[in-house]
């Protein structure tokens, strides 16, 4: 878990949180897309907000467990390769 608060999360009410900056609108929708079609791969869906055109807010939480899994940290990570990979 520390080394996702180094990388920018934060651990907020139970949950992990990230902001995400994208070079542009398609960018963001593109990047939303692929963190879909992974989170729909392992059953585990976490909040998303595109603000500002360009930003994207991540939020993730075990809704059942009411905290932070496994499942929170790996999807984490998994997000941010897809951002690397995109940015």
């Amino acid at each position: 878990m520390n080394i996702l608060l180094e990388q920018g999360w934060s651990e907020i009410d139970s949950k992990l949180i990230k902001n995400y900056v994208l070079s542009d609108f398609t960018h963001a929708i593109k990047f939303i897309n692929l963190i879909a079609e992974d989170a729909e791969k392992v059953d585990h869906h976490p909040d998303i907000k595109l603000y500002k055109y360009k930003n994207v807010r991540v939020t993730l939480t075990t809704h059942s467990k009411r905290r932070i899994t496994e499942k929170d940290i790996s999807l984490a990570k998994q997000i941010d390769k897809i951002f690397d990979s995109i940015n």
